[in-house]
């Protein structure tokens, strides 16, 4: 078995050299592909909802509940009151 030295002649990187990946074609591939595979995920999700995306007619009773929430009327006529700093009219 042989035994290494420290002062051995092997080139040696810094502790941030060696930590950082390898720069080239195959980083390439690998980010348009993990891309491209996001993106086909994404559109698999939307197409999957698209129908209950696109429609506008309550679908059950929540939604129709949730619905008549939103229509209120008219607000009520703002109050406001006097400040102390004011004379009074």
């Amino acid at each position: 078995m042989a035994i290494l030295s420290r002062d051995s002649t092997r080139p040696t990187l810094s502790a941030s050299r060696a930590r950082q990946g390898r720069v080239g074609l195959q980083m390439v591939w690998v980010l348009v592909v993990s891309t491209g595979l996001a993106a086909l995920a994404l559109f698999a999700a939307w197409s999957w909802r698209a129908d209950d995306l696109a429609s506008t007619a309550p679908n059950n009773a929540r939604e129709a509940a949730d619905a008549t929430a939103f229509n209120m009327g008219d607000p009520a006529a703002q109050q406001t009151t006097p400040s102390p700093n004011t004379a009074p009219r």
